[in-house]
């Protein structure tokens, strides 16, 4: 494959997966290969996560199973890689599927468009109940203005996590690296969060997805900066990123607080805040504080466009890189 192959593919990528997304008839038929990882990873908890050792040995053997699926994943990147380049333009197809089916561009869009359909149609109830598939606090803690800044929160951190961190390994490592991190980033929302269960067991997994995800992030929430600009004008953007570089470090997490805190500024609103996890109250500050603190549907839509308006960034961005890439070798 020339340098720029990747690049190429990547950019088919996210044109098909833009137009096209997940087909439900499909998955419903056979299981999401994310399945397969979370199947894996599972399998790996519960024969390592043994309550009975201490939080040292836990965190230990963490350390070890995430090793050994990185691993795996790494090699089965590379031998798919192997095959697909031996058998020519069919190889080309299929890594196409593959990268199209690992970036989630339009399925998170469709997910977010389900909590503003949702409260539109069906009023708090049915925002809480959509909302409830894409965020992991309690939705019947949410009022209707808390729904919509969650959905807004999901699109946001799911941008860089979904579309932009998968789209950045690949290209930088082909199937290997998209590989390792869909592994890696499956095992963090299995096993990362800090629950008496996987705080120790999944430590690793944790720092190891932040780690993935530091560059990601940070490029994320200058696109949304600049999908702003590109909807309000460059003095719109320039606020949105001096928004962000004050922002972030708000969030508890070194990564998600880029986008989020990118898109509260591009929508006006102040995202963030106090909310309930399983029982358990993040008391969180909120970032773009003299935002709005009220939220619709309307601004979840709103959001929507300045998502699509940086993935079409990161698509023009590919295309670039991949027609330099490719003009460079003569």
């Amino acid at each position: 494959m020339y340098a720029g192959g990747h690049f190429t593919i990547l950019l088919i990528a996210l044109i098909a997966d833009r137009l096209i997304g997940d087909p439900d008839w499909l998955w419903r038929r056979a299981p999401h290969p994310v399945v397969w990882f979370g199947t894996v990873i599972g399998a790996f908890e519960q024969a390592f996560n043994n309550p009975e050792h201490s939080p040292k040995t836990r965190e230990k053997l963490g350390f070890l199973a995430i090793a050994v699926l990185l691993l795996f994943s790494g090699v089965i990147g590379h031998w798919l890689a192997w095959a697909f380049d031996f058998i020519g333009v069919f190889g080309l197809a299929a890594e196409l599927v593959v990268v199209t089916i690992l970036i989630a561009q339009k399925s998170l869009a469709d997910h977010v468009r389900a909590v503003a359909d949702g409260l539109r149609d069906g009023g708090l109830a049915g925002g809480r109940k959509a909302v409830a598939m894409i965020v992991g606090r309690d939705p019947q803690t949410l009022d209707e203005a808390a729904v919509a800044r969650a959905a807004i929160e999901s699109l946001a951190e799911n941008a860089s996590d979904g579309v932009v961190a998968p789209a950045f390994w690949y290209a930088v490592f082909g199937l290997p690296g998209l590989f390792v991190y869909k592994m890696l980033n499956t095992a963090d929302s299995m096993i990362g969060h800090k629950s008496e269960r996987y705080r120790a067991f999944g430590r690793a997994s944790a720092k190891l997805d932040d780690l993935a995800n530091w560059v990601p992030a940070r490029l994320t929430g200058v696109m949304i900066a600049l999908a702003d600009g590109s909807l309000q004008g460059i003095d719109r953007a320039r606020r949105t990123f001096g928004v962000m570089m004050r922002d972030a470090g708000l969030h508890r997490s070194p990564n998600a607080g880029w986008p989020e805190s990118a898109m509260a500024a591009a929508t006006g609103i102040a995202l963030g805040g106090p909310r309930f996890y399983a029982g358990d109250i993040a008391d969180d500050p909120f970032m773009n504080v003299s935002g709005r603190h009220s939220a619709t549907e309307r601004d979840i839509v709103a959001a929507l466009a300045v998502f699509w308006r940086t993935m079409t960034i990161l698509a023009v961005i590919v295309a670039v890189v991949a027609l330099t890439s490719r003009y460079s070798l003569f």
